[in-house]
């Protein structure tokens, strides 16, 4: 006799038909045997599903769905700094504080974001609207000082420029 108490319950129904598609598009990119590489995408499609972030159980329903170990993706969740693992708000704004943005003044564009926003780095703001995230480089040094929304990179950025973007986000 056999019974359910000692078996692990499957977490698989966290992640939505839409998502289960997505991720099997990434899947079908890697050697069959190679599943697990589709991780930083799997994290990225379950993380848009629940509204911008990662909970322990989708991070633990993503691991049974690629058939890795769980620790490998929280290891990947939390060394990458597109994943957040706390709510964020309805926009994230990234700003790059490395040498090159460091150079071109981004620590006025940190500070004026700050001002406006009312939030720190690390903060989302109390209607929910915008979370403010330091990050290491956005790979758009040429340009710099720069600022990543969503998808959307803003570079060469001026107090101006920065009140102008913050105006258009809904």
């Amino acid at each position: 006799m056999t019974t359910q108490c000692n078996k692990k319950p499957s977490k698989l129904e966290l992640i939505n038909q839409a998502s289960r598609e997505d991720i099997d598009n990434w899947v079908a990119k890697y050697p069959a045997d190679q599943k697990q590489s589709a991780v930083m995408a799997a994290l990225r499609i379950v993380q848009d599903q629940n509204g911008g972030s990662l909970t322990d159980d989708l991070m633990d329903a993503v691991a049974e769905y690629l058939g890795m170990p769980t620790i490998a993706v929280y290891e990947v969740a939390t060394f990458y700094s597109m994943y957040e693992l706390k709510p964020v708000g309805r926009h994230k704004i990234c700003v790059c504080t490395n040498i090159s943005c460091m150079l071109c003044a981004s620590d006025d564009i940190v500070k004026h974001l700050q001002t406006r926003l009312g939030i720190k780095l690390g903060e989302t703001t109390s209607d929910g609207r915008v979370t403010l995230k330091e990050v290491e480089c956005l790979g758009a040094c040429v340009n710099a000082p720069v600022i990543q929304i969503e998808n959307t990179y803003h570079e060469n950025l001026t107090p101006d420029k920065i009140d102008k973007i913050l105006s258009n986000l809904t």
